[in-house]
């Protein structure tokens, strides 16, 4: 039950109106790695950093049970920063500053040790990266999920589409699904985008759940409600962490199985989002996740037996 992840590691400055943060670890991968690696599996990270990253956050990775010798470091360089600010309304964020360094010329290296993994999470990267780690992988997983942002859809869409042809799984937020399909019903544009390539589709939408989609079915689960959202920066990397840590623990990846691994997914995401960066994924245990999707089952429980 081997899993590789892609995607970055970095810095973060953000400021939410519950304070600010500044050079905190954050990245794609990082978050996707820690979530993952809050169940019983070695998430296997490649990414890239320059020389200010930190030996301790590095440690950090290792001791949360991340396999880092697919993370290169370049002397040179200097690692990929973000800088973000978040409203009262904590779904909308304006970026400050965003400095790509290392990530402009990455050129992902997988690692002979990482072969023959049954799982590969594509974390939000430019596609060609992760067309190039696919492309790499000596034989093909049995699951690859994708993720990406409306930002690649501005400047790449060519090669973004022929990335979504190669993947079993494509997560987007629900504005991005509006763009990449051209349609406005969610359900026509998962149509649309299941038409690309994918087999599964996940489209988020934050506070309000997330839609599980194949040609035949659909799912929908509800966001559970939090008593305050400190910062939502990792909360999609923390759920496609979760939802694919999940798959390669339990080694099912049914229309069934997704539908609890979404469920699963959102349960880690609300643990991020209660403290600032990487340091509530820090925290999660496997209980702590059990006992959210309790509280998931709890809130959507109801007698179906109708008397109307």
């Amino acid at each position: 039950m081997s899993l590789v992840v892609v995607g970055s590691v970095a810095f973060d400055t953000i400021e939410t109106p519950f304070g600010k943060v500044e050079r905190v670890l954050g990245g794609a991968g990082t978050y996707i790695g820690l979530a993952a690696s809050s169940f019983d599996i070695e998430p296997k990270l490649i990414s890239v950093v320059g020389n200010d990253f930190l030996e301790k956050d590095l440690e950090m990775l290792k001791n949360k049970q991340i396999n880092t010798i697919g993370i290169q470091q370049k002397a040179d360089e200097k690692s990929f920063f973000w800088k973000g600010r978040y409203s009262n309304n904590m779904n909308h964020r304006e970026s400050l500053a965003t400095e790509l360094n290392v990530l402009g010329e990455f050129d992902p290296i997988v690692p002979k040790s990482y072969q023959g993994a049954e799982y590969l999470m594509l974390g939000n990267l430019s596609p060609v990266v992760q067309r190039k780690v696919i492309e790499r992988m000596e034989k093909r997983p049995k699951l690859i999920v994708m993720d990406t942002m409306n930002f690649w859809m501005d400047i790449m869409i060519d090669e973004l589409h022929q990335t979504i042809s190669l993947v079993d799984v494509l997560t987007i937020n629900d504005e991005e699904a509006r763009q990449l399909s051209g349609e406005y019903s969610l359900l026509t544009a998962a149509q649309k985008i299941l038409a690309m390539g994918p087999k599964y589709l996940i489209i988020k939408k934050g506070e309000h759940g997330a839609l599980l989609f194949d040609k035949e079915n659909i799912f929908s689960a509800p966001a559970l409600l939090l008593e305050k959202v400190v910062d939502p920066t990792g909360a999609g990397d923390t759920f496609a962490g979760g939802f694919i840590g999940y798959l390669a623990q339990c080694q099912d990846i049914s229309f069934e199985s997704m539908k609890t691994a979404v469920i699963v997914a959102s349960a880690v995401a609300s643990c991020g989002v209660e403290h600032f960066g990487v340091e509530g994924m820090k925290k999660v245990t496997i209980d702590k996740i059990k006992n959210r999707v309790k509280q998931f089952v709890a809130i959507v429980k109801f007698d179906s037996k109708l008397k109307i």
